[in-house]
């Protein structure tokens, strides 16, 4: 996982203690009780982390610094900024975190950090071969190596976080630098190494009493066993970009049911070639983003379907949608059947935009959509050069094993939803010329279509591409990044998934790379997200989706 830029978070900090320190002076850590961050959640947003900031220094200290702290300022100058007394906590990774965030022992704050030394072994171990898992293990070890390797400092007495750059990480990192009593109940064999981090959990909490000492696991049983032993376990949610994936940005809006009765005198509207603009104003406007559409449906009243395309302090202005519901407007012989997916075809075919993110339960036509767009785009507009489909090869059940062939061949099994859908489109463009014509627009079809594995993607660039990025809710944020930075001039990006059927192990609806997309692209100018909420592909996949 690349190193990403040092945070500018700008929460209140507590002061790290040496671990040996910790445990002589309760007292002093009772009467300075300041409620503890916990590092493993999700990191709050930026205002509200500067107000508290600011809040705090106002109460110590009202003067020329109490200003500066709500104010951005470089890694250099929050390390430097003052902290305050109070209790700090202990955690101990375990090796399952690392692998998955190597970037994870920087991400705790003002607390300590502990690695016991079964989980250097297990990194060891698993530092081989070129999967995600391996190069997370080496950049991890390598982190450890230029923590380890900085000058002046005892390890027995803990390496600061912040030696290597990141500021943000005012706590210290302890190894196990010595044997410990790693007392367990006998059903807990201790050459395994689970038990042995559970034991050292328990040894360093009776060391360090009172010290909150806390595990911390991506795996759901050691945490089970850590707590069934008495012990403080976490999952490792600092990866999570929603907490509830209920949260997550749909893409439209509501208009509410007085919404003319409200704005209808103050509205402002033109019209500009085949589209209607209106700018309004009123309390509704903070609550808009760039490209997010609105939609007004009421008995009695004209309805309105629109898109923001700019916000400009209280204003907005909207614009209203080409109708892909209507045949004369039909995308490759494809018609919409419903709101969200007109929404869609509206993004899809928009030049302006260039990346697009679907989500939906099965059934809601994402590929259909974005592959009739993508070959009117490609074969009748001539604005793209071809398309480009990958997706994540992820099994539902067992693997099958080594696929012969090509790239494209290997890739096969993988694409039935594409072949499906472009059957289904050849044959809809392809009816009335008999089978010469359906044979000769599947060669057409096919010859503009690439299937690439993302194994390969490194290093490429993209240039008048139409890229399809499907099932992207198994990638990870770190692969997803690695696939969009491919775009160069003129490419456009689809990103399709269905958050519901996550199959990679360790990734949830909060930390899934589709999550991540949608959330940090939102409100961007060339980008666009909707959420299909109704399947279209049989009343049978529709109840099943329901019920099952």
């Amino acid at each position: 996982m690349p190193l990403p830029p040092a945070p500018t978070q700008r929460a209140s900090r507590l002061a790290p203690k040496a671990f040996e320190q910790a445990a002589a002076l309760p007292d002093e850590a009772t009467s300075n009780n300041t409620s503890a961050t916990n590092p493993t959640r999700k990191v709050m947003g930026k205002s509200r982390a500067r107000q508290e900031d600011a809040n705090v220094a106002t109460a110590s200290k009202p003067t020329a610094e109490t200003i500066a702290l709500a104010v951005p300022a470089s890694p250099k100058k929050a390390a430097g900024k003052k902290r305050h007394n109070g209790p700090t906590k202990l955690f101990v990774l375990d090796t399952n975190v690392l692998m998955h965030d190597p970037m994870s022992l920087f991400r705790f704050e003002e607390h300590d950090v502990f690695l016991p030394m079964i989980v250097l072994e297990e990194l060891d171990g698993h530092k081989k071969g070129m999967t995600e898992v391996a190069r997370n293990a080496r950049q991890t070890s390598r982190s450890l190596d230029a923590l380890a390797a900085a000058q002046g400092f005892d390890m027995t007495q803990g390496l600061p976080l912040n030696t290597t750059g990141y500021s943000d990480a005012q706590g210290k990192l302890f190894f196990q630098t010595q044997a410990l009593d790693l007392s367990l109940p006998l059903a807990l064999p201790p050459g395994k190494a689970d038990n042995q981090i559970l034991g050292v959990v328990r040894a360093l909490e009776q060391m360090h009493k009172p010290r909150e000492v806390v595990l911390v696991s991506k795996d759901i049983n050691m945490r089970v066993k850590a707590r069934a032993l008495g012990l403080q376990a976490e999952d490792y949610q600092n990866d999570k970009t929603l907490e509830d994936g209920d949260l997550l940005f749909s893409g439209a809006l509501a208009l509410p049911s007085d919404f003319w009765i409200k704005h209808g005198k103050t509205v402002e509207s033109w019209q500009q070639g085949p589209h209607t603009f209106y700018r309004i104003s009123g309390p509704i406007v903070p609550t808009l983003l760039i490209n997010q559409f609105v939609y007004f449906e009421a008995p009695g009243e004209p309805s309105l379907y629109a898109r923001v395309t700019e916000i400009r302090g209280k204003t907005a202005v909207l614009r209203t949608l080409k109708d892909f519901n209507h045949q004369k407007n039909a995308v490759w012989g494809v018609v919409t059947r419903n709101r969200e997916q007109n929404f869609a075809m509206n993004l899809l075919t928009d030049p302006d935009i260039d990346f697009v993110t679907l989500a939906g339960t099965a059934g809601t036509g994402k590929t259909l959509m974005a592959l009739a767009a993508g070959l009117t785009q490609v074969l009748d507009d001539r604005r793209y050069t071809e398309i480009i489909m990958t997706r994540a090869t992820v099994s539902v059940g067992e693997d099958i094993g080594f696929l012969p062939g090509t790239e494209e061949e290997k890739m096969g099994p993988w694409m039935g939803a594409l072949d499906d859908n472009l059957e289904f489109l050849a044959k809809g463009d392809g009816g009335n010329a008999g089978e010469w014509g359906r044979a000769a627009t599947n060669e057409l079809i096919k010859s503009r279509i690439k299937i690439k594995s993302m194994n390969f993607m490194r290093g490429r660039t993209f240039m008048n591409k139409y890229v399809i990025i499907d099932e992207a809710q198994n990638l990870t944020p770190k692969q997803m990044k690695t696939l969009i930075t491919r775009a160069g001039p003129g490419t456009k990006i689809i990103c399709m998934g269905n958050l519901a059927q996550i199959d990679t192990p360790y990734l949830t609806e909060g930390s899934s790379g589709l999550t991540y997309a949608v959330d940090r692209f939102k409100g961007w100018a060339h980008g666009g997200h909707i959420t299909l909420a109704r399947g279209e592909r049989s009343r049978l996949a529709d109840f099943a989706s329901d019920v099952l």
